[in-house]
């Protein structure tokens, strides 16, 4: 599936769009040599890093769409998991599912909260342990079994990368939401910060969105929800940086730590006709979400988050579902206590 060339944009932009957009991990250094190629939906297909080459203890082949009988898929609308991975604790500690929808000129950014219960054999049935679990591959699988749509792509950042990213960006200005004071001597994390506007730099940054309550327990209230609110706002206000930068003079810098830090099965042609994409749809057919649900739930001794299924179901089939025909509580697996 390849959709004709767009007109010639600023690679420069391309890249800075589809960095805000994807988390700012799916940027490469769009040139003229690289051919505007929209995604082909291959779920046979190895995965394979930016270098083009192929991962071989990550493939796809055990995760081909969920069943569909009678649905048809709308061109041109992707599903891409961006996921920020926790290098101290080997899981994957922000997902956000990311509906590419061309046709209908709309981006939906679902955050997905990492405790999410679900339905699974192991012992652990939260979401962030799937990628501690089989990595990229079981954590893919384990949301298309959740919520009954198929995630066509990935994209992972690590804290590193992330840290590097912001800082060559000359970091972001923000406004923290609330007073931050948390400790961590065993991942030598260390958040303290004072409510209000302030320009963050690449580990403040950080700090600031992986924050979830203080020493005394207080703060949010509802921890990852919060977060995910705060993360959520941060990528906004990263967005809108970015696209006001006329003449961005660190592509080439990017692109290196793109390709340190960064790993995707989508190919450098793929990025660049996202990118093109990103400026047609414009930050204003941008939207945020949140899987709907309880943070106070137990399931086998664990603190879970649990879905509410009605309106998870209503959310997937406004920003999630890449078919024309509406999807039901029976295409997902929803696990309430």
């Amino acid at each position: 599936m390849q959709k004709k060339n767009p007109a010639k944009r600023r690679p420069e932009r391309l890249v800075v769009t589809l960095l805000s957009l994807l988390f700012l991990s799916t940027a490469v250094f769009a040139t003229v040599k690289y051919v505007f190629r929209a995604p082909e939906l291959d779920t046979d297909k190895p995965v394979v890093t930016p270098d083009g080459t192929a991962s071989a203890d990550v493939d796809r082949t055990d995760t081909d769409e969920p069943d569909a009988p009678g649905r048809t898929r709308r061109e041109y609308c992707y599903n891409i998991l961006v996921s920020g991975l926790d290098d101290d604790n080997g899981g994957s500690d922000t997902n956000i599912l990311v509906r590419f929808d061309v046709p209908n000129k709309r981006i939906d950014l679902v955050s997905l909260p990492r405790d999410t219960l679900l339905h699974n054999e192991y012992r652990n049935n939260k979401l962030n342990f799937a990628y501690a679990k089989g990595g990229t591959e079981l954590l893919m699988s384990q949301i298309e079994n959740l919520l009954g749509v198929p995630v066509d792509f990935y994209v992972t950042v690590n804290l590193k990368g992330f840290i590097a990213l912001v800082d060559q960006i000359d970091g972001v200005d923000f406004d923290i939401p609330i007073n931050m004071d948390y400790d961590d001597p065993y991942q030598d994390l260390h958040i303290h910060f004072t409510k209000g506007p302030r320009h963050l730099n690449g580990q403040e940054a950080m700090e600031v969105v992986r924050f979830r309550h203080n020493n005394d327990g207080t703060g949010y209230g509802t921890e990852d929800i919060g977060r995910i609110g705060t993360q959520q706002a941060f990528l906004k206000a990263v967005a809108k940086q970015l696209l006001q930068i006329g003449n961005v003079k660190n592509i080439p810098a990017l692109v290196d730590i793109f390709y340190t830090y960064v790993k995707t099965d989508l190919t450098t042609g793929n990025l660049v006709w996202l990118g093109n994409e990103a400026l047609n749809i414009g930050t204003e057919n941008i939207h945020f979400a949140t899987l709907p649900g309880d943070g106070s739930g137990y399931y086998n001794k664990q603190s879970v988050y649990v879905l509410d299924a009605q309106a998870t179901c209503d959310l997937v089939n406004e920003a999630l579902n890449p078919y024309n025909e509406a999807l039901t509580l029976e295409d997902m697996d929803i696990l309430v206590p």
